[in-house]
């Protein structure tokens, strides 16, 4: 694997096996991404493909760009902060952006995982993968960027609002309306049911 401290064209064999890491990277089957300071330092194919754009056009720039707007960036970077000073990583579901082509602009469901290579430093160095959930769980027209985030933490599975209002720094009253919008949305009768409409939309 490519260190972020060190340049593209120095990945090499430690183990003197004959692995090309740089080729294992660059086809790897899911979206991968090198950080520093929640910018992109180097990227695979699979992540240009999935955002449907280019390595230049990754590189050296903010995740903010796959972000659906600045405030989804902002939270989530504040929501993963605590979770890599204690882990020394994250999982989550969450909505993304496509950047170009045919696409442009389309929102879509992706799993995300981080690792820190540093745990008290969660945006230094750090190790991403990006997988597209969009075949199988669509995003929902309509969805305002507070709901996207609920409706991730509700699907994540056994959160009360309280815990999600604190994973999100909300009230946990402002996650039941939250909740109580995205239940007339999806036309749910009880809150399993929206969970089951949401895995299922």
């Amino acid at each position: 694997m490519v260190h972020p401290d060190r340049p593209r064209d120095a990945a090499s064999d430690p183990a003197g096996n004959g692995f090309d890491y740089r080729l294992a990277f660059d086809l790897a089957p899911v979206g991968m991404a090198l950080s520093r300071d929640r910018a992109m330092v180097d990227c695979n194919q699979r992540l240009c493909e999935m955002f449907g754009t280019t390595r230049d056009r990754l590189v050296g720039q903010s995740f903010r760009l796959l972000y659906p707007s600045a405030d989804e960036y902002e939270r989530a970077g504040a929501r993963i902060g605590p979770i890599m000073n204690a882990e020394g990583r994250s999982s989550d579901e969450r909505v993304m952006r496509r950047l170009d082509g045919r696409r442009q602009g389309e929102v879509f469901w992706c799993h995300v995982t981080g690792r820190a290579l540093d745990r008290a430093a969660p945006h230094g160095p750090g190790i991403w993968t990006f997988e597209d959930l969009s075949a199988r769980r669509p995003v929902r027209a309509g969805l305002t960027p507070r709901e996207r985030e609920v409706a991730a933490h509700l699907t994540a599975g056994g959160m009360t609002s309280k815990e999600i209002g604190r994973a999100l720094g909300i009230s946990h009253r402002t996650v039941e309306v939250h909740r109580a919008r995205l239940m007339r949305k999806y036309g749910a009768a009880s809150s399993a049911d929206l969970v089951s409409r949401l895995m299922e939309s």
